[in-house]
């Protein structure tokens, strides 16, 4: 989608739908001129209360064609509710986000290819750059709004838009608003797409594939991909005890970002890549096991990551790695029991195959290593425990560091990708042991997801590092079952701010 920046009067921009605003039941500067051009069209639509006054209400507005040089061919009126502080134009981001969802909700269900909207002297009330985040937040809201899945299924319409103007005299800011929300939007509907398909299709090798399609269009990033032979030279045995229970072979894969002014250390992402997981010998319930094609949602963020910052030629340097396999349960497979030695030289007793992404994680967070990183944060969608604590709505947040966890939660409070920090505290630990190994791989039925975390904690002491636990907001079940695209936006924030 092509998003543009213009300063221009509404009554000479010629588009297929122009949007203008109400605040607080009151007409902002483009919607007034439309209003005397059309004998009061709008106010009579508020004053009747057409429109309604809460937020984002929108009412498609018949304009009769005074003219063959009306620009305008539809106009829809949005509503911002009231304002955030009193005799203001001020409005709050989470209003200018749910009224952009309404536009786009409403323009996708016209045939209009092109889209202007008009700011006019809107403010965001929290921000210090107005002009950059309404800017941001419209193209991000714009593209997330195109993305449909279709890659399995025969017959999906599509919205036909595929141009929005942003009309403000802010241009400077609104260009690179609307550069960094179009990428964001690209990563994240890269993560949810990854997320949606079927496990068939979504395998370690597809992963593999799609990095390195993904470094071709992009010099800044290189790809590495090592396979189970390379591991095994390496010494992963914690990794390699669940990809050996596939017929698909595990993949390790490593995606480096390099475009920092100066040669820095990078910040990495690692991402728990279970393609589809059966619980292995553990086996799952048979109930919702579909949804176990979501469990390389950590890997598909970071992806997303990546892509969003290869797309805006972001200045850092970011190390990406992927570790992907399947959880199945062949005669291959790992045994309830069996003890394995990672890495790091810790050994693990397998008491539950179906805690299976720690055992992959772990090897890759010591792989980590080697690139003497500033930061380390590993997402994944690791236990069902969290789930049960935090609910769909934030993502647990474990950390080391204190700053760390702080930037991270800051992070996610401005894009609206909210993760909440959970204990990490070494009395949890003592759950993690084990009479015939260095540790077991679960702690028991309490708080699965800190000593889950905990036991992630044991192969990240070189560094500063932090886990993000998305199993309960990396996707949603039921009838609007899909991936969430969380936490991409939380994921690009921290990066460009650190």
């Amino acid at each position: 989608m092509e998003f543009i920046a213009k300063n221009t009067d509404i009554l000479k921009l010629k588009t297929q739908c122009a949007v203008v605003f109400a605040l607080n039941n009151k007409l902002l500067t483009s919607a007034e001129k439309i209003d005397k051009t059309h004998h009061g069209v709008l106010s009579k639509a508020l004053k009747s209360k057409d429109l309604g006054e809460s937020l984002g209400k929108s009412l498609w507005i018949s304009v009769p064609q005074t003219s063959k040089e009306q620009p305008y061919e539809r106009l829809l009126l949005v509503q911002l509710g009231k304002p955030a502080k009193a005799k203001t134009t001020d409005i709050k981001c989470e209003s200018w986000r749910k009224a952009l969802v309404a536009i786009n909700a409403a323009i996708n269900t016209t045939q209009a290819k092109d889209a202007a909207v008009y700011v006019d002297d809107v403010n965001i009330h929290e921000s210090t750059e107005s002009t950059l985040a309404l800017a941001t937040d419209l193209a991000l809201s714009a593209e997330k709004s195109q993305y449909r899945y279709d890659t399995t299924k025969n017959e999906v319409k599509l919205p036909v838009l595929k141009k929005m103007t942003l009309v403000t005299s802010d241009m400077s800011a609104a260009k690179r608003g609307l550069t960094k929300g179009k990428s964001l939007g690209c990563g994240i509907n890269t993560t949810r797409e990854l997320g949606n398909l079927p496990g068939n299709i979504c395998t370690p090798q597809y992963l593999a594939d799609q990095a390195k399609s993904l470094a071709s269009q992009h010099p800044k990033l290189s790809v590495k991909l090592l396979g189970e032979k390379q591991m095994e030279k390496l010494g992963m045995g914690s990794f390699l005890s669940v990809a050996k229970g596939s017929d698909e072979e595990g993949k390790l894969i490593i995606m480096e970002y390099k475009n920092a002014k100066n040669a820095t250390a990078p910040h990495v992402l690692v991402g728990k890549g279970i393609t589809f997981d059966t619980g292995g010998i553990s086996l799952k319930p048979g109930a919702a096991m579909d949804e176990m094609k979501f469990d390389m949602c950590g890997a598909a963020s970071v992806f997303g990551a990546m892509h969003a910052l290869v797309e805006m030629n972001a200045p850092v340097h970011v190390v990406g790695i992927v570790a992907a396999a399947e959880n199945m349960p062949s005669g291959r497979a790992s045994k309830p029991g069996d003890v394995v030695t990672s890495m790091s030289g810790q050994t693990i007793e397998i008491l539950n195959t179906d805690a299976e992404g720690r055992l992959v994680l772990c090897d890759a967070l010591t792989y980590a290593e080697r690139f003497k990183p500033k930061s380390v944060v590993d997402i994944a969608t690791l236990t069902g425990a969290c789930v049960i604590a935090l609910g769909s709505h934030a993502t647990g947040l474990y950390s080391n560091d204190d700053k760390l966890a702080e930037n991270l939660l800051a992070a996610g409070e401005k894009t609206a990708d909210r993760a909440w920090r959970m204990p990490l505290w070494d009395a949890y630990q003592k759950q993690l042991d084990s009479n015939f190994a260095d540790m077991a791989n679960i702690g028991g039925r309490e708080a699965g997801s800190v000593t889950a975390a905990c036991f992630l904690a044991r192969f990240t002491k070189k560094y500063k590092w932090a886990h993000l636990d998305i199993a309960g907001t990396a996707w949603q079940s039921g009838a609007k079952k899909a991936a969430s695209g969380r936490p991409v936006a939380l994921l690009v924030e921290y990066l460009l701010n650190n």
